[in-house]
């Protein structure tokens, strides 16, 4: 099992009373790559933060062996509604209605709603495109968060449909499939092929505060990482244990079980949701 490296981060404090958030500088490496992605890359994967694009509070980064999607309320979005800001001087008017267009899919399959901040709205998801990669905040934390959307053409790097709709749902308070308590039953990690540095990305959590709410492991979540991500050799970092169909690291669409999570931690169920 691998042993947590210390890893130097930037901790930027939050004013208006909002947590601090731990930023890792990303790597000159991984700029590098973000202005020239080859077939099969992730932008996500190559963001330069905790997981790839996982931005954490204090709190968070210090309680780093958890699973999927996190358990406890406060990460939750009160009244199931998610308040945003787009930046709009970062975008084109294309990109702007993808963004807009992952929000909408995402309340298409459940309960969940997303709505423009007002003044009224301390708490709220600032979308912009400022710095290298994808990036998101995880779950409602207070004050003003960060989903990061590093522009490109449309259809490509940040602006992949499916890459847009995994940082909304880690915003919702979601982690990556292939870090949850179970994965080494479905899933092999092939450490010997892993980028020196980089094996914290691969951390199993523990089952005690996260969940995946009754359902199995899901080699095709929208949330799962590449079968190659942070390799050194382009060979497998990421093998499957069982007979799948399944893409692992998947940029289409959220898959049913990914859909089903969503409704299950905002209880869309109970409230007459369809999905």
């Amino acid at each position: 099992m691998f042993t947590l490296l210390i890893i130097l981060v930037v901790v930027s404090t939050s004013c208006n009373g909002a947590p601090s958030l731990r930023i890792f500088e990303n790597s000159p490496e991984n700029v590098a790559r973000l202005q020239n992605l080859q077939p099969g890359d992730l932008a996500e994967e190559l963001s330069g933060q905790f997981e790839g694009d996982m931005i954490l509070t204090d709190e968070q980064y210090l309680e780093l062996f958890r699973r999927n999607g996190m358990i406890a309320n406060k990460y939750r979005w009160p009244e199931n509604t998610v308040y945003y800001e787009i930046e709009e001087e970062y975008f084109t008017e294309g990109q702007i209605n993808y963004i807009l267009t992952a929000m909408r899919t995402i309340e298409r399959a459940s309960c969940v709603r997303f709505r423009p901040r007002d003044p009224n709205n301390p708490d709220y998801i600032r979308v912009h495109g400022d710095g290298s990669g994808c990036s998101a905040t995880v779950g409602h934390i207070g004050g003003s968060q960060s989903i990061k959307l590093q522009p490109y053409e449309l259809d490509q790097g940040c602006f992949r449909m499916g890459s847009i709709i995994h940082e909304f749902i880690h915003a919702l308070g979601f982690r990556h499939m292939q870090s949850t308590y179970n994965r080494d039953e479905y899933v092999q990690i092939e450490w010997e092929n892993i980028q020196p540095g980089t094996e914290h990305n691969f951390l199993l959590y523990e089952a005690d505060k996260v969940s995946n709410f009754g359902t199995e492991y899901d080699y095709g979540s929208i949330m799962h990482y590449s079968s190659t991500a942070f390799s050194i050799n382009k060979q497998k970092t990421i093998v499957p244990l069982k007979p799948t169909k399944e893409t692992m690291g998947q940029r289409v669409a959220m898959s049913e079980k990914d859909i089903f999570k969503i409704n299950r931690m905002y209880n869309c169920f109970l409230k007459g949701a369809t999905t």
